[in-house]
């Protein structure tokens, strides 16, 4: 199979690797110092598009694959609130798109843990709920992508909580508590140097 590399960072070095040593072929990799290598032409080369790249460059990236009619398979969050003007492109174009917030099949098998742990304790109102996400300081977007999803399984089974908020340490006055509304899910995002990426879900009471 040949593949285009959209984003060449960490995971594009990764999935370059698992893709040459699976014998596929790495027909186009764009970084922020060859953007002019992006064109349809040079996409059509690819039977497959991945995208890694960064939350302001991944919408022009996925409506080009679009347009080169190339199917593109996007790892890359914090475009999420474009998501219905995407899912328009790739209908007008009859597209193909994969997206996901993470792909390890260890996390997904954690978000549906979440969302059996969060309907039992639905039951026990006494108990608050907040997510808290750690990341490397390269991580560009906050709250991560499966922060969100985490986030998005709570509110869909405890319905007093309607919607998430987000602190994100080190903007705001660490030392100050935060104040969130009843309905509302605190997500706590934290970045520092050379951690790989942890979830954690509290549930806290005052007993």
């Amino acid at each position: 199979m040949k593949v285009a590399l959209l984003g060449y960072g960490k995971m594009g070095k990764m999935i370059e690797q698992i893709a040459l040593e699976r014998k596929h072929e790495i027909v186009l990799k764009i970084t922020h110092e060859n953007l002019h290598n992006l064109s349809i032409e040079n996409l059509q080369q690819a039977d497959v598009a991945i995208e890694f790249s960064t939350p302001h460059t991944v919408l022009n990236n996925i409506k080009l694959c679009m347009e080169a009619g190339v199917p593109v398979v996007v790892g890359t969050t914090g475009w999420y609130e474009k998501i219905e003007e995407v899912q328009e492109t790739c209908l007008k174009r009859n597209a193909a798109i994969i997206y996901a917030s993470n792909f390890s099949v260890g996390v997904n098998i954690f978000f549906q843990l979440n969302k059996m742990l969060s309907r039992m304790m639905n039951r026990f109102p006494d108990y608050e709920v907040q997510v808290e996400e750690i990341h490397h300081t390269q991580k560009l977007d906050a709250p991560s992508g499966t922060a969100i999803t985490i986030a998005e399984g709570i509110i869909e089974n405890i319905p007093i909580k309607t919607a998430w908020v987000n602190v994100v340490s080190g903007q705001v006055d660490d030392a100050a508590p935060v104040v969130i509304s009843p309905n509302q899910l605190l997500i706590e995002s934290h970045r520092i140097e050379n951690v790989p990426g942890t979830h954690t879900i509290i549930y806290d009471s005052e007993v």
